[in-house]
């Protein structure tokens, strides 16, 4: 064998020994590249239902999309259409919305294969001291690249499924987050439609006891000239005047300001409702379920939203598990390059080339290990966040119900008080006309009669405002429906 074909065999084994060498190195990084991320992580237990105490109805609990139009009142249905329209605090959430949407287009584009053109053009002095040889040192040239890169990151561990998923339910979170908003300020307006029906109504009261006031006022003055009455009880009828008057402007103080915060929460300038005047006996009270089903989970925006974080949270827990393997990147590019631009579309000056790209995470100093573990801490934040949204979601509908109901009950009560005090104030009224009384008592049976009549005004205020409390509890008949969020997350 000569010495040539010995140094041939020679270099081949090498070649080989170096191969295999090579294919072990890699093993080796692979392995430590995809190094455990530590011991498994159980996140916390998401609420139930029947834990949250639900029934597993899922009809009773329905409430309509749009409520308050329930109550009947086409002013109060034209002031919440102009606040959902017009409300700034809405804008902010529609603008948050966009922006999520807008986040998951870019994470989805991100994903795929990216392909650039650039093109490129130098005029430059090359140093005659520097490593650059003559004839080019010491002159100056001008140079073009025009060239086109390909890159694309194949998603061989689901890492990208995972980042998509993760800020497509930042999105919809951002959906029902706006849903939330938009359903809290029908309420706010409703409830503050039925506080300023209730002051004009208490107003109305309050004018017809100083009528009454005024009324006592003046026979007991004629009673005090005819010796009947003494200057202590004249003192007293006078001093029931002002009063009176006192209670008068100060409901009108508070319509005022009711007024002024209606306007500003239907999207308008504080003085631009100075004539609104909503009538309690015109507005209906809403229906009400019999029991709250397991619905109410899929019907409060709060609570979906709420729901999507956790989604959002066990997706970025994916990507932070992903983070441990190997990320593994494809490019090519192609384009012309020249020293001069009369030669940059010669065919001399092509250059193509592909660059296969590997990253194996190695030594990181825990890096990985610690993020992961912020991911998880993450998650059971998210978890413990939604649990207790659900927890308080189911108190806050429960709460209004059992108002509901003690209302009704105080209300029977209360009807059959009215009633006596009617009825009393009808005897005295007939005993006087029959000359068996004198007026001074039926001025005072009717005091009850007013009394009466505050609280009543007091009640269906009360009641219909509950309503509309547990309207705003049972979600407003909000559905979570993200088909669109996903077709405009995908354009």
């Amino acid at each position: 064998m000569s010495q040539a074909t010995t140094s041939l065999s020679t270099r081949a084994a090498m070649a080989a020994h170096f191969a295999v060498s090579a294919v072990a190195l890699a093993a080796a990084l692979f392995l430590v590249g995809c190094a455990s991320p530590g011991p498994a992580h159980t996140p916390l237990a998401q609420t139930t239902p029947a834990a949250a105490g639900l029934s597993p109805s899922a009809s009773e609990s329905a409430a309509p999309s749009q409520w308050w139009t329930t109550l009947g009142d086409a002013q109060l249905n034209a002031l919440v259409d102009k606040a959902l329209q017009g409300s700034p605090s809405l804008a902010v959430s529609r603008a948050r919305l966009e922006q999520a949407v807008a986040l998951s287009q870019v994470r989805e584009a991100a994903n795929g294969p990216q392909v650039n053109l650039g093109v490129d053009a130098t005029r430059q002095r090359y140093t005659a001291h520097g490593l650059v040889p003559a004839p080019i040192a010491g002159n100056t040239y001008n140079s073009g690249t025009v060239q086109a890169t390909f890159s694309w990151s194949p998603d061989f561990f689901g890492q990208h499924a995972a980042e998509l998923q993760a800020a497509l339910g930042q999105a919809r979170a951002a959906q029902a987050d706006a849903a939330a908003a938009a359903n809290t300020l029908a309420a706010q307006v409703g409830r503050s439609y039925v506080a300023l029906a209730r002051l004009v109504a208490q107003r109305d009261v309050a004018v017809r006891a100083l009528e009454q006031r005024e009324e006592q006022r003046r026979l007991t003055s004629d009673r005090v000239a005819a010796g009947l009455d003494s200057q202590v009880e004249l003192t007293q009828a006078q001093a029931a005047v002002p009063d009176a008057r006192t209670q008068i402007e100060a409901l009108d103080e508070q319509i005022t300001l009711a007024r002024r915060q209606i306007a500003v929460l239907s999207g308008q300038a504080p003085d631009a409702l100075p004539a609104l005047t909503p009538q309690l006996a015109a507005l209906q009270p809403l229906p009400v379920p019999e029991a709250l089903g397991a619905d109410l989970l899929g019907r409060r925006p709060d609570v979906v939203a709420a729901r999507w974080r956790v989604e959002a949270a066990t997706q970025g827990v994916k990507v932070a598990r992903t983070e441990f393997y190997p990320n593994i990147n494809i490019g090519a590019f192609i384009g012309l390059n020249s020293l001069g631009l009369d030669n940059l579309f010669n065919a001399g000056s092509r250059q193509m080339g592909v660059t296969p790209a590997l990253r194996l995470p190695i030594f990181d100093g825990g890096r990985l290990r610690a993020q992961l573990g912020g991911r998880q801490a993450e998650l059971d934040a998210a978890i413990a966040q939604y649990n207790g949204m659900v927890l308080d979601a189911v108190k806050e509908a429960g709460d209004a119900m059992a108002s509901v109901q003690s209302l009704t009950r105080q209300q029977a009560l209360q009807d059959d008080a009215a009633a006596s005090a009617e009825k009393a104030y009808r005897f005295a009224q007939e005993r006087y006309r029959a000359g068996l009384g004198n007026y001074l008592v039926v001025l005072t049976t009717e005091s009850q009669v007013l009394a009466q009549r505050r609280l009543a005004v007091d009640l269906r205020a009360r009641q219909l405002d509950t309503r509309l409390q547990l309207m705003k509890a049972l979600g407003g008949g909000w559905t979570d429906d993200t088909a669109t969020l996903q077709t405009a997350a995908a354009h």
